[in-house]
């Protein structure tokens, strides 16, 4: 049986807080007037019990909100910084 939560890919653009990161989900669209493509940026909190690294490429799964801010869960690390260095 599939679940049906919500899944966003992002990139890790903060990591201080403990066990906390903050993942920047990019949204591409054409402007409905001028005809260019312009890039939207949400950022959210995501829960992370791996330590994931700033720069990183997760997939994250909505949540029961487990504070004020912090509905989203790191479900996979789809490509950590070192590998995007390369």
């Amino acid at each position: 049986m599939p679940n049906n939560r919500k899944r966003m890919v992002g990139t890790v653009v903060s990591d201080k807080m403990q066990k906390t990161v903050v993942v920047a989900i990019e949204n591409r669209m054409m402007h409905p007037i001028y005809r260019k493509v312009i890039t939207k940026t949400r950022k959210v909190m995501a829960h992370d019990e791996t330590g994931v690294g700033v720069g990183a490429l997760v997939r994250i799964v909505q949540s029961k909100p487990m504070s004020r801010r912090k509905r989203w869960v790191v479900e996979e690390v789809l490509q950590q910084q070192d590998e995007l260095r390369s």
